[in-house]
């Protein structure tokens, strides 16, 4: 087997990435759907950015208790009960919307309740992938789940966009849409029942205590290395990865598109997207470089893509944008699960997922601001400079870091080496010179 899909050959991860592939695409279904119906609603940047903030706020709130429960509770059994948890809101959100009688309010209410489900399942989903295939394989898979989600990126946005303009690109198209996603649950929740609980590899699992959160940031600020991913994705996801925002102003405000057009752009960037994530499954090891790089690359492309003239030459470069977000955000996500202690992956996880996601809410209401207020491209190039020049200064702070960090560790075993030397000396071990 090819290199790219060596952890396939596990049958409970085939089981599980085909279960996944099938829901991720009803929830790219939904972001489009739900961001083209507050669109339709309100007509307003702003308002998108707030229902983007209230989704993803939840991750920033509620992601230590996630690492909590997946490293106390069996990370099968948390999975199928927060799949349940997702498809609720959204089949009320769907039916809302096909009966024409959703508000605004209804949307900004159910997606944070939506937001909750995904802030409570999404730290055993990344440590559950470790009991499945065990440490050799789990860069590959790590990598292989973030192609499952961009295949889901690719596929579902378009497809979105096809059932809205179909049923008349108005309310009760985007609910026959998130009413999709509802059912999408179901394959997930088969999949993990399918899983042979014989196969997998569990962790032992934290015994009930107080502290247990405080004992996962110390961990953390423990390790540089680290430190220096969270600060990268939190560039990254505050200011880079709010496309349901700027694809939507672009396509509309600055480009005079529909639907369709909008739903075609999201799968225009998951093919970069993709593409990134296979690059990476190659990748026999991560390193911090790779991080850094591919988001100094991603600050660029950002910044040249809402110079584009033409909604064509926008469309192009977006690829391009796509294969360095995920070059870099799976890069970061394989350094956190291969290189922290197994008792720790779920807490880790959950602060990675806590930064990277919930940094969203920070930026996507400025994007909608920057959007309404100043237009569009300046909402696109002025996220793209935050981004970039944050990645830089972290990335310095942490060669000056790590410089003084390797001259204390030289200057300790300087020191350990004159004290045992002392020591041989007295003891009649060495003789003086």
């Amino acid at each position: 087997m090819s290199p790219t899909f060596s952890s396939l050959r596990i049958r409970n991860y085939r089981v599980y990435v085909i279960g996944s592939l099938i829901s991720n695409i009803g929830t790219w279904m939904q972001n489009t759907a739900q961001a083209w119906l507050v669109l339709v609603l309100t007509d307003s940047g702003t308002a998108l950015g707030v229902t983007v903030a209230l989704q993803l706020l939840p991750t920033l709130l509620l992601s230590p208790a996630g690492g909590v429960i997946a490293d106390r509770f069996p990370k099968r059994t948390v999975l199928r009960i927060m799949q349940v948890m997702m498809a609720v809101p959204a089949a009320v959100l769907g039916v809302l919307a096909v009966t024409g009688v959703v508000q605004t309010w209804h949307i900004y209410l159910i997606a944070f309740i939506f937001g909750i489900g995904r802030a409570l399942e999404a730290p055993a989903r990344q440590a559950f992938v470790a009991e499945m295939v065990g440490r050799d394989d789990l860069g590959n898979a790590v990598a292989l789940n973030s192609a499952s989600f961009n295949s889901g990126r690719l596929i579902g946005p378009g497809v979105a966009g096809l059932l809205i303009a179909a049923f008349g690109a108005g309310v009760v198209g985007t609910g026959w849409v998130i009413l999709i996603n509802a059912v999408s649950y179901a394959a997930a929740y088969i999949a993990l029942q399918l899983i042979d609980t014989a196969r997998l590899r569990p962790t032992p699992l934290l015994a009930a205590r107080h502290g247990a959160i405080r004992e996962g940031i110390r961990y953390v600020r423990s390790r540089p290395d680290l430190v220096l991913i969270l600060w990268c994705v939190f560039f990254l996801g505050g200011f880079g990865m709010n496309f349901q925002i700027t694809s939507a102003l672009m396509a509309t405000e600055e480009f005079g598109k529909g639907a369709s057009e909008y739903g075609v752009l999201g799968s225009i960037l998951a093919v970069g997207s993709l593409a990134g994530s296979l690059l990476a499954a190659r990748r026999p090891a991560p390193r911090l470089r790779f991080i850094v790089l591919a988001g100094l690359c991603f600050s660029a492309l950002q910044i040249t893509s809402g110079l584009m003239p033409t909604f064509v030459t926008y469309a192009a470069i977006l690829p391009l944008v796509g294969l360095c977000i995920l070059t870099m955000a799976t890069t970061a996500n394989a350094m956190i699960q291969l290189t922290s202690a197994p008792v720790m992956r779920g807490r880790v996880a959950a602060l990675y997922l806590m930064v990277f996601i919930g940094s969203v809410p920070f930026g996507a209401p400025l994007t909608g601001w920057i959007g309404e207020e100043f237009g569009a491209r300046a909402a696109v190039v002025s996220t793209g400079a935050i981004a970039g020049l944050g990645i830089m200064v972290v990335s310095v702070w942490y060669q000056v870091r790590f410089r003084a960090q390797r001259k204390r560790l030289r200057t300790t075993v300087h020191d350990l080496r004159l004290k045992f030397e002392a020591r041989a000396n007295i003891r009649g071990f060495r003789t003086p010179q």
